[in-house]
Formats: structure tokens, C-alpha cells, sequence
């Protein structure tokens, strides 16, 4: 994402008025929808949690949210709380010290939050609306009544904004509908998501909101992906739309396809080496491809890793085998990819397992998706650390995806989470030591082991061992003198065949005359044998293939290897190379012919 992207999430659980109830979802709905709003491959916001704050502190944090904001930026307000509506019939937003009788005074009203949202720079204000209408008013309150419906939008009419480039409001529910805390509206449950939160985190987490597979979630994706998740999870409640937006708003990346790496093609010299007629050619610039693919810098690895593909898919089969051999180094392949916690006792901690990827850069380059809501991962300086929540009893498997530039791969995870009380060894923390010098007996339990299936192991290419051609050079971190030392040799060759077949020429022209001269008793090939005309013209048909050859391989050195060369160095090998040719071809043309001539001519004369 290119713009400024802010979000301020409210979530107000916990209200000093008796009245009104305690919601169990608002804390889990803010960690939940911080910690993928936050993370920089998704929301990539700078995220910003009220939690049950006064009315006052709420006005403040919103207005500030709003102010001194420019054009580029993108803001996202969230709510969670209780909905109320006054006897004007206006909606206010409780917070923790909302006394229902006096609203105007202690809760926040829509207009101001809407006021705000037109009075700010920033080009885009998005408004998540996550509130319990119904539920807000408990059984036998006489303190909180409600005064009609609550037509939530009505409170987010459709008009332009002061400035900026657009709005829009996603609310949970409309009129009287509640806005469920996973499937009812229990007081004495453990702490749930709510139904439309859930499903904002879990189609922006899995990049299942993207409904049109482009690698971003729009705002009409991720609405129509949680109008329906909702809709399936209870029928009884319809979240809510309204926008006045100017283009396509992207409120995420997408986690759905595979990752994707801005490249950096490779150099002109190399492109054109690829579409060379000569096979040798192609072939040295598949291995320089190959090198490339290596790099430390992902998107020169990723122009290589292109450029290979369409090698492999195109070109003819020896040179698409190399190619296909160099990418087969950038298949994803941790290591191990079944993991198997064994027993651990319920709400402990478990230590993390260690997964290694392999292979280059690019290979190690993923995204990783657990597939079930208890699976932990954690980034690692070798590759991904994996842990599990112990907070429900049972056995746990489950995937994790790893989608790379080119290929996909699964860890499989298992645990068997026992009760807190059961007896069994508890499995240590993170923080256990591994020092060698204080070593602590282990169990021979195996199901606290690692457990990996080597068939599961994707296999690791072998390495041919490196011949003379392909070692490095000491000098290959300075600029290269071998094209031009080869075009200069080259054009040598070409002047030595010219010279040598103006030699053969003019002893042949001498050989000629002597054998008009004879008359009747002349014989041409002794006289052409007698002047050596014959040495001087294969010595021209030698040095010319020769030259043709070397220069071949000048050009050939220079498409491969044209980032060691210097400019002038490129254009001084073109110009040699070109010269060479240009005498060398009309050289051999010539001796062909002169040697014709001498095998017609001398059974004649």
C-alpha cells in the first residue's frame, strides 16, 4: 500500500450504568482485528486501540483521529459497544460512563463521529460499525427504553463530504436486529468474537475476502464476503452498507494467491543471449540465469526466476531441462513438515517447534497461513516457529499453507490438549534452557518428539559438482578483458586470412602466366606448386573459419557475462567482432572459390 493508512479501533465492554449490559466480544473484536489491520502484509495500518474509555476520552480520540490529515490518507474507525437511541431518535455510542437518561452528555453522538468524518483532509474515511442495538437494553431496565427503531444508516446520510475523496459505513446490523456475540446473547459464556467481526478478521487474515483473486480486498469484497458469513451464521441479522466513493477502495493485501515480488529484469545483453539462434548461446545465458536466481536481492532473483519459466516452457528440450533444473532450487521444502506436539495438559504453554526452509533466498521468501484458528507462527531467523493455544481440550490437527513465488507447501500439525488436571508430563516453555553444560533428563515418550515423515520431505536437487568452466574466477568482481582479448584475436585471424589469400592470389595469377608462357609443355599444377600458391590459401580458409569462431565466442562471453564488462569494453567487442566478419566471410567466399577453380583448372591446362 502506497498511502497513509490509520485505524482507530473503540471497544467499550464494560458500562458503570446497571442498565446497560456487559458484552463479552469488544476486547477479543479489538485484539483480533489490531493484530491483522496491523500486520504489514494485510492492512499494513498504524492501529490504535480505545478500550472502554469515557465519553469524553472517546470524543477526544475520535476528533484527534480526524484532524491534520492529508489527501494520501486512508482512515478506518471501528466500533464496539452498546447502540443507543435517543427520544429525538438520534443514535449515540455508549462508553463506560454512559448514563442512558442523559445521552447528549455521556455517550457519542453519530453526528459527531459523522461531522468528523467530513471535516477531515483525509481521502478516505471508513466507518465499521459493530454495535448491539437490541442487546442494550436489559430485561426489566427501567432506565433504558428504546424509542422506535434504529435505522443505523439513517444517522449516515448519503451526501458528499467537505472534503476528501469519500466515505463509507459497514454497519454489523440495521433497525432492531442484534448484533450477535457468537450465536446468543448469554451473559455467562466464555468471552466470543462476534459474528461480524469474525468475519472481517478471517476473510482479511485468509484473503478469502478477495473475492476477484487480484491480490486485494476491496471494500465491496470484504462486505460482500461478510454480508454472506454472517447472513449463513444467523439469518436473523443483515449487516448494512452506505458509500459515497470515488474509484476502488483497497483496504488490504491478500493472503489468498501466492506472494508476488515487484522484478528486476535481467540485463539487456542477457535478454538478447536468450533469443540467440546459436544453442550455446542460450545455454550459457540459462546458467548465468541460474546465478542470478540465487541473488540476495529478491527482485533480481524473481527477473531470473521469469525469465527461466519462459525458458523452460519454450525453448527447445535441452536448454528448457537446464532451465527447469535451476528453478527446481526454488520449490519451497521446510523442514520438517509434520510437527507433533504430543500430550500437552490444556491452557499450558508448549515450547515452539523450529521449521528450517531451505534453499535461496527466494525459496525461503513465503507467506504462511495456518489454516485453523490455534495454530501459532512466528517468523524465525532460519525459517518459521510454530506453537499451539491450549485453550480447549481434544486432539488438534491442522495445515499450514506456505504459498511461495512458484510453488505452495503444507506443514502438517498435530496435539492431544489434555485437561489441566490429568496426569502427564507438561512440556517446557520457550524459555527452557538447551545449554549443553546443564543438561536435563528427557522422557522416552516419543509423542513429545518431533515427528517427520521423509517421504513428506520435498527432495533437495543434487548438485553437480562444479567443472573448470563453471568455477568462480578471481577475477570476476572486476571488469572482464576476455570479450575484447577474444574480438581483438578474432579480427587478427580475419586480416591473417585476407593477407594470406592476397598472397595465394598473386602466386597463383605468377603460376598462370609461367603456364601460358610453356605452351603446349606447361602444366599449370606444377607451376602452382612450384610458386606454393596452394600453402597461402588453406592457411586463408583456416584463419577465417578461425576468426568466424572466436568472434562467436567473444559475443557469446559478452551476453553472458555482460554485467563484468565495461561500456566501452561492449562497444569495442561489437566493433571488432563486426570488422572481423566482414573480412573473414568475403575471405573464405573468395578461397572457396579460387580452390574450385584450381581443381576444374588443372586437369584442363
Amino acid at each position: 500500500m502506497t498511502d497513509s493508512r490509520h485505524a482507530l479501533i473503540i471497544a467499550n465492554d464494560r458500562y458503570a450504568d446497571q442498565g446497560l449490559k456487559k458484552l463479552r466480544a469488544p476486547a477479543q473484536d479489538a485484539a483480533a482485528l489490531e493484530r491483522v489491520l496491523r500486520d504489514p502484509q494485510i492492512g499494513d495500518f498504524e492501529v490504535e486501540v480505545v478500550h472502554n474509555a469515557s465519553a469524553d476520552l472517546m470524543r477526544r480520540r475520535i476528533q484527534a483521529f480526524f484532524n491534520d490529515r492529508r489527501r494520501a490518507d486512508t482512515l478506518l474507525l471501528h466500533f464496539s459497544c452498546h447502540g443507543l437511541k435517543s427520544e429525538s431518535g438520534e443514535l449515540y455510542f455508549a462508553a463506560s460512563d454512559t448514563e442512558p437518561p442523559l445521552l447528549a452528555a455521556t455517550a457519542v453522538a453519530s453526528q459527531f463521529v459523522r461531522g468528523c468524518m467530513a471535516g477531515t483532509r483525509a481521502g478516505r474515511s471508513v466507518l465499521f460499525l459493530d454495535c448491539c442495538y437490541g442487546g442494550a437494553f436489559s430485561r426489566g431496565s427501567a432506565s433504558v427504553r428504546a424509542s422506535g427503531e434504529v435505522h443505523v444508516l439513517e444517522s449516515f446520510p448519503k451526501d458528499e463530504p467537505v472534503s476528501g475523496r469519500g466515505w463509507a459505513v459497514i454497519t454489523a446490523s440495521d433497525s432492531m436486529e442484534y448484533s450477535f456475540e457468537g450465536n446468543e446473547l448469554a451473559e455467562n459464556s466464555a468471552p466470543r468474537p462476534s459474528v461480524f467481526t469474525h468475519a472481517v478478521v478471517e476473510g482479511l487474515e485468509t484473503g478469502e475476502a478477495d473475492l476477484d483473486a487480484d491480490g486485494n480486498v476491496s471494500l465491496d469484497d470484504l462486505y460482500e464476503y461478510v454480508y454472506r458469513h454472517v447472513r449463513e451464521q444467523n439469518p436473523h441479522q443483515t449487516p448494512k452498507k452506505a458509500a459515497e466513493l470515488q474509484g476502488e477502495l483497497h483496504l488490504a493485501h491478500s493472503r489468498r494467491g501466492r506472494i508476488k515480488i515487484v522484478a528486476i529484469p535481467s540485463p539487456p545483453a542477457l535478454q538478447a543471449a536468450l533469443t540467440s539462434d546459436e544453442v550455446l548461446t542460450r545455454q550459457g545465458a540459462v546458467l548465468e540465469l541460474h546465478k542470478r536466481l540465487r541473488h540476495t536481492e529478491l527482485p533480481v532473483a524473481e527477473g531470473a526466476r521469469q525469465h527461466l519459466e519462459e525458458v523452460a516452457r519454450n525453448d527447445i528440450q535441452q536448454i528448457a531441462d537446464l532451465a527447469s533444473e535451476a528453478l527446481s532450487e526454488i520449490r519451497l521444502a521446510p523442514s520438517p513438515d509434520h510437527l507433533d506436539f504430543g500430550r500437552v495438559p490444556r491452557s499450558s504453554t508448549p515450547r515452539k517447534r523450529s521449521v528450517t526452509m531451505h534453499g535461496p533466498p527466494l525459496a525461503r521468501h513465503c507467506v504462511v497461513q495456518p489454516k485453523q484458528p490455534w495454530l501459532r507462527v512466528d517468523p524465525a531467523r532460519s525459517g518459521l516457529e510454530v506453537h499451539v493455544d491450549t485453550a480447549a481440550a481434544g486432539h488438534l490437527s491442522g495445515d499450514i499453507v506456505l504459498k511461495g513465488v512458484a510453488d505452495e507447501s503444507v506443514i502438517h500439525v498435530e496435539a492431544e490438549v489434555t485437561p489441566a488436571n490429568e496426569a502427564g508430563r507438561t512440556e517446557p516453555g520457550p524459555d527452557a534452557s538447551n545449554d549443553s553444560t546443564n543438561p536435563k533428563p528427557r522422557s522416552e515418550d516419543k509423542r513429545d518428539t518431533v515427528v517427520i515423515e521423509p517421504s513428506r520431505v520435498p527432495p533437495r536437487p543434487e548438485k553437480p559438482p562444479l567443472t573448470t568452466a563453471h568455477r568462480k574466477r578471481p577475477d570476476q568482481s572486476s571488469p572482464s578483458r576476455r570479450a575484447p582479448a577474444l574480438a581483438g584475436a578474432a579480427l587478427a585471424l580475419a586480416v591473417t586470412a585476407v593477407a594470406t589469400l592476397v598472397l595465394a592470389i598473386q602466386r597463383g595469377v605468377v603460376a598462370v602466366v609461367e603456364r601460358g608462357d610453356a605452351g603446349m609443355h606447361g602444366n599449370v599444377e606444377d607451376n602452382i606448386r612450384e610458386h606454393a600458391a596452394l600453402t597461402p590459401l588453406i592457411v586463408c580458409l583456416i584463419t577465417g573459419a578461425v576468426a568466424l569462431v572466436v568472434g562467436a565466442f567473444a559475443r557469446h562471453d559478452l551476453g553472458t557475462r555482460g554485467e563484468h564488462n565495461t561500456r566501452r569494453a561492449v562497444s569495442g567487442t561489437h566493433t571488432l567482432t563486426s570488422v572481423a566478419k566482414g573480412l573473414a566471410i568475403p575471405a573464405l567466399v573468395l578461397a572457396v572459390l579460387a580452390g574450385i577453380a584450381y581443381l576444374v583448372g588443372s586437369s584442363e591446362w
